[in-house]
């Protein structure tokens, strides 16, 4: 299994809001500062976060990101699903056309594993 770069990236800027979460809302710029990821692809990424209920903006002063619910309530596979990234690890990315078109004889192996994996991550 590979996570992507946004699957990473997503995993550890909640990371940071969970470590933080009693500090009060934390700004973009302050995950992108710790973390070394762009702003621009923090602001993407918080955008489906927000829109999947994981976190919720502050505005005004003192403003910027909380988790919406206690950290111990946020899945590993719930930033995943939220950001749009499946845990797959077949070689056809689930469409059954691993081999020539076909689906290859291991494909339920590693489809039963990928759903071992998002279960773990719950």
């Amino acid at each position: 299994m590979r996570l992507s770069t946004k699957g990473r990236y997503a995993v550890t800027a909640m990371l940071d809001l969970a470590i933080h979460h009693k500090e009060g809302a934390i700004t973009l710029a302050e995950i992108s500062a710790s973390q070394g990821i762009s702003l621009s692809y923090l602001e993407q990424l918080f955008a489906r976060l927000r829109r999947n209920g994981l976190v919720e903006g502050i505005r005004g002063p003192g403003g910027g990101y909380r988790l919406s619910r206690p950290p111990e309530d946020i899945s590993v596979a719930d930033v995943i699903d939220a950001i749009g990234e499946g845990i797959d690890v077949t070689l056809c990315a689930g469409n059954e056309d691993c081999q020539d078109g076909e689906r290859c004889l291991t494909h339920e192996l590693w489809q039963q594993l990928g759903c071992k994996i998002h279960d773990f991550l719950n």
